[in-house]
């Protein structure tokens, strides 16, 4: 059970306990205007979202207040919603094929903007409510991923700059952590690549339940709401 608490709060307590050099990423996912105000307030630098209409409504909302952090889309993101994304979101967490990443690299170069820094979804758990590539799909899976890194390293507009995973949501955080570390090997690999316009800087694992164990096994970024603003209103 999360104590009731104040937004700023959580915030503060877990920034504490997170080490600095890793990135916490609120989950903002159905969250108001008024508490993502406050956890900006509170020192948040980094915002994730899920749907692109809502946040672009929130982000209108907030003013001044949204451009004092970065916006990272980390819900699956539809080819036909990539340019608003990209009016509103800073880093694309969720690209899961080469067709998504061209998409995406297409419409930066039509809106003349600088590269977006992407990174690749994976479904370690190969769960079939998830996006994300899934290993059980594609075998030998590590040389699948490493084709996808070469194809990606081609294009112009964007720049890989890490891997997401949301892992099996299990009750038990440590029946987790062989999918984080299955990730963090598969980071690694690529980072050994030296390929152009591959910048491999983020490991973006681990959420409320799991992210002190995503955190021991490599991870540098996670992604928090719940431990942050408490249930969500349909939980």
């Amino acid at each position: 059970m999360i104590p009731i608490m104040s937004i700023s709060t959580n915030y503060a307590s877990i920034r504490r306990n997170i080490p600095d050099d890793v990135t916490i990423v609120v989950s903002c996912k159905t969250r108001t205007p008024e508490e993502i105000k406050e956890v900006i307030d509170a020192g948040a630098t980094d915002l994730g979202e899920n749907y692109v209409q809502e946040t672009g409504q929130i982000y209108s909302t907030l003013k001044k207040d949204a451009t004092k952090v970065r916006w990272h889309m980390i819900g699956n993101l539809q080819t036909n919603k990539i340019n608003k994304a990209l009016s509103i979101f800073d880093v694309l967490q969720t690209v899961d094929s080469l067709a998504k990443a061209v998409a995406i690299d297409r419409r930066v170069e039509k809106a003349r903007k600088k590269t977006v820094p992407v990174y690749i979804e994976i479904n370690i758990g190969s769960e079939f409510s998830k996006a994300g590539i899934k290993p059980a799909e594609h075998e030998p899976f590590d040389e699948y991923v490493e084709e996808l890194v070469r194809a990606l390293s081609k294009l112009k507009h964007i720049r890989l700059e890490g891997l997401m995973t949301m892992g099996p949501r299990l009750g038990n955080p440590e029946d987790v952590r062989p999918y984080f570390r299955r990730t963090k090997g598969i980071f690694e690999k690529i980072r050994t690549l030296d390929l152009p316009n591959i910048n491999m800087q983020y490991l973006s694992m681990g959420m409320t339940n799991s992210y002190k164990v995503a955190i021991e096994e490599g991870s540098n970024m996670v992604r928090i709401g719940t431990a942050i603003f408490g249930q969500r209103k349909y939980e």
